[in-house]
Order: C-alpha cells, then sequence, then structure tokens
C-alpha cells in the first residue's frame, strides 16, 4: 500500500485538505469541492442483474475496472458504499471487493473505518432517547409511547433486539412500549448523510425527521423538537468523505452506506461531486440489483444529485 497522502496527491488533492486516520486512510476537507463547472470527470455506474443471496459482483467489478483504467493511465476513482458489521459477521461478508480487486486496507474498512457508522449510530439513538425523554416530560402536546415511530439501531445483526419492550422499571423509567433495534445501515439518518450535499443541507434534512404523531394525527419532527444542533454535534466530521486505495493504488472515496432495500443503497453525493472534481472517471456502484438499485440511483440520487451517468 502507498500512503495516503501520495494517493491524494496522485488524484490531485492538496495536502491541507487531507485529514489523516493513520497511514492509509483519510477524510478528505469540504473544501477541496470543486464548483460543478470545473468537475472534469465522467460518472459511470456498475450495476447488475438480480444478485444471489451473497451478491453478484458489482464492488468487485467496480474495483477491477478502475484498477484497469489505471493501467491504461486514466485518473479514476472508485466510489463505494461503507461496509456494515451485520453482513460482514453474516453470510455475506465484507464490501471491499475479492481476489485481485480490492480496496484496501480491507480489514480497518470494513471493520471501523474512520467512525462514520458509529457517529451515524450515536446520533439516531441519542434521538431515540431525546424523543422519548420528551415524551416523559410531556413536553409535545398529544404525544404519547403510542405515537413514537423512532426506535433505536445496533451495527450487528441481534435477532434479540429486532422486537423488545423498552421502558420497563416503573414510572422513573418510562415511557413504557414495545420497540425494536433496526441495524445502522437501515437508519434514516445514513441515507439521509448519503443524500446530503453539505453540513447545512444535512441539517435541514435531519430536521425534517418524523419521530411520531400526536394523538390527532399530526406529524412531530426534529425541527418542532429543536434536536438538531445535538445530532449535528455527532455528525460534523462524518458528512467529510473518507480516502482509501485500490490494491494497484487507484484512489477510492468511500462515504456513507445506507441499505439498497430500505434506502436508496448508494455512496454519498458529497463523495461523487468531490470525485468528479479531480478523477477523468468516477466508477461507482448502485446497490442490488439494476431493477432495485440502479432504478433508486436514477429516480432517488440523481434527481437530488443533479449528476447524471454517462454509462452504466
Amino acid at each position: 500500500m502507498e500512503p495516503i497522502t501520495k494517493i491524494a496527491e496522485s488524484l490531485g488533492l492538496d495536502p491541507d485538505h487531507l485529514i489523516p486516520y493513520g497511514r492509509y486512510k483519510a477524510k478528505i476537507s469540504l473544501d477541496a469541492l470543486k464548483d460543478p463547472a470545473d468537475y472534469r470527470g465522467k460518472l459511470v455506474v456498475v450495476t447488475g442483474i438480480t444478485p444471489t443471496p451473497a451478491g453478484e459482483g458489482k464492488t468487485t467489478t467496480a474495483i477491477g475496472l478502475t484498477q484497469g483504467m489505471g493501467r491504461l493511465g486514466h485518473k479514476v476513482s472508485v466510489n463505494l458504499r461503507e461496509p456494515t458489521l451485520g453482513p460482514i459477521f453474516g453470510i455475506k461478508g465484507g464490501g471491499t471487493g475479492g481476489g485481485m480487486a480490492r480496496v484496501v486496507p480491507e480489514d480497518e474498512i470494513n471493520i471501523h473505518f474512520t467512525g462514520d457508522a458509529h457517529a451515524v449510530g450515536s446520533a439516531h439513538n441519542l434521538l431515540a432517547a431525546l424523543v422519548e425523554n420528551a415524551v416523559f416530560r410531556g413536553a409535545v402536546p398529544g404525544l404519547d409511547a403510542g405515537g413514537l415511530m423512532w426506535n433505536r439501531v445496533t451495527d450487528a445483526s441481534d435477532r434479540g433486539l429486532r422486537q423488545v419492550v423498552s421502558g420497563v422499571g416503573g414510572s422513573g423509567y418510562g415511557p413504557l412500549r414495545e420497540a425494536r433495534f433496526d441495524i445502522v445501515s437501515a437508519s434514516e439518518i445514513m441515507a439521509i448523510l448519503a443524500l446530503a450535499d453539505g453540513p447545512q443541507d444535512l441539517r435541514e434534512r435531519l430536521t425534517r425527521i418524523v419521530v411520531g404523531e400526536t394523538s390527532d394525527g399530526e406529524p412531530v419532527t426534529v425541527a418542532q423538537l429543536g434536536f438538531a444542533g445535538a445530532l449535528m454535534t455527532l455528525l460534523h466530521q462524518t458528512v467529510m468523505p473518507n480516502l482509501v486505495q485500490t490494491m494497484e493504488g487507484q484512489s477510492s472515496i468511500i462515504h456513507a452506506g445506507p441499505f439498497g432495500n430500505i434506502a436508496h443503497g448508494c455512496s454519498s453525493i458529497i463523495a461523487d461531486k468531490m470525485a468528479l472534481g479531480y478523477a477523468d472517471y468516477v466508477i461507482t456502484e448502485a446497490g442490488f440489483a439494476s431493477d432495485l438499485g440502479f432504478e433508486k440511483f436514477m429516480h432517488i440520487k440523481t434527481r437530488q444529485s443533479g449528476l447524471l451517468p454517462s454509462a452504466a
């Protein structure tokens, strides 16, 4: 592996825009984003037919294509989603490719990485705690435990937490309610992170989260509760994309990891905009198959970003 400073240099990034996390991975400051008028790259999306339970190899194909184009002398970046611990410790395994087409350091990318998933999980669970406290204190007229829609998350497939009763122990521990834990990649905050184009947009999207409804059927949002600032405190580093490398030294920007079945299954808009300012070609993928992931890529991600792929 090359030092991450050398990978950044080969992409054309200013060293001052790099925030190293050790020797082989770094976050990229949003100050490095270029004006859309100065984008030099073409966006290429890898998709596939209906996948098997273990996947169809889109990540491996995207990385292999990136390495091949790199050998031809093109400046290229592969943009991928961040892996999650559920599939890693399940049947599917890691999310860094396979064989000789991998992004590295794969052990660090697959496990913890730069802490983005932990930050999303912390923000999600903080919101759950704040919302339940608001119910406990009667801060929102008409909102009780039965009207809450916001549950908690964990970054592992834990069957014992799929359906739980929380708030047991008496009146000082409430509110008592049936709840559940989802996986971090299924968090609405993870999907929001992937669609945001910067900190202000992220904050505005967070304010529109609906956490429950009153007894009159009126939605209750983060904006009404005033919790957006607390969430942004946990997410202010997470909004910056992560730079690593392929096995052959091409750049790879890995950022956000929403699932494709319950969200849109694509890496972040910020990552694509960052890469398009520096690379000749930006290779990315759409989670799941063309009848799900690629449709969501076109119907959701491109409509939000305004970035149309040149090839798929």
